[in-house]
């Protein structure tokens, strides 16, 4: 599916434009924002960051904010939850984990602009947030970018001295795709967080896997075997779970027939069930 930008003249003709067709403003007193810096994991996949001006707007790690550009007088614009610690926003500025999708409204405008071109940013929304003063194993379960908020959480909770035992499960199709690695690797080997990594390429076969000697399969297929290897019961456990819905459909049935109640599977969906995915999806908290 691809999104068009239909322009009409003054004649009442239309024409319709490709997202590397549409203008993207350079500047506007509506802007309150720049993109100050950018890494690409591959070339769909990077993080950006932005920073505000003035006073920072003040969140709760596992919320969204939503950053866009102005193209014809109007905002383009997506809500992507943040993958820094709001203790890091003052050095750091705020970063998000992205995926660029071909035909998309926001993303492809995203990939066009260059570091240092403003922006408008706004929020924050979302009640996905952590459980105050929960002493219990933190389960987090993801699909692509949808890591984000969890590494946001971890980072914070490690600012403040108090990181909380966590497994990470993170489901990709392709290695190259598993976003924030070497961070959570590291943490896990030398202790720094209590964490343990586990990542799973769906696609085992394909080319760009070749040499994964990890898990295979979709991130809720493992899920099972996961918790009980791990020993994570209704007891000792509470999960966080983000990403595709059909994935967090899947994942909170599991844990419902496990015992697990509402409460303790706390649900961020990336897009509506139902909709095919645009890449740059409204979150509905769960």
């Amino acid at each position: 599916m691809t999104d068009l930008a239909v322009n009409r003249d003054a004649s009442g003709s239309t024409s319709a434009e490709t997202p590397d067709d549409v203008p993207i403003t350079e500047q506007s007193e509506r802007y309150n924002a720049t993109l100050t810096r950018r890494e690409d994991l591959t070339d769909a996949l990077a993080s950006v960051w932005v920073e505000m001006d003035g006073e920072p707007l003040q969140f709760e790690p596992g919320q969204y904010l939503t950053i866009g550009v102005e193209s014809n007088g109007k905002f383009i614009q997506r809500p992507y939850s943040v993958a820094s610690s709001p203790r890091d926003i003052p050095t750091e500025g705020y970063e998000f984990y992205i995926r660029v999708v071909e035909g998309g409204t926001f993303t492809p405008l995203l990939w066009r602009i260059p570091v240092g071109h403003r922006m408008r940013m706004i929020g924050p929304k979302g009640r996905f947030i952590l459980e105050p003063e929960d002493d219990r194993t933190h389960v987090f379960i993801s699909s692509g970018t949808g890591i984000a908020p969890f590494v946001s959480m971890m980072k914070t909770l490690l600012h403040d001295g108090a990181p909380r035992k966590a497994v990470m499960l993170n489901g990709v199709s392709y290695v190259g795709d598993l976003g924030y690695r070497d961070l959570l690797e590291s943490w896990e080997r030398d202790g720094t967080y209590p964490l343990t990594y586990v990542p799973t390429v769906s696609r085992a076969s394909h080319p760009e896997n070749q040499g994964w000697t990890g898990r295979v399969g979709r991130v809720e297929s493992i899920v099972p075997a996961v918790y009980d290897e791990l020993g994570l019961t209704p007891d000792n456990s509470i999960a966080y779970i983000c990403g595709n819905p059909d994935m967090i459909l899947a994942v909170d049935e599991t844990l419902a027939a496990r015992g697990f109640p509402e409460e303790q599977i706390k649900k961020e969906l990336y897009w509506p069930k139902g909709k095919q995915a645009p890449g740059e999806p409204p979150r509905i908290d769960g």
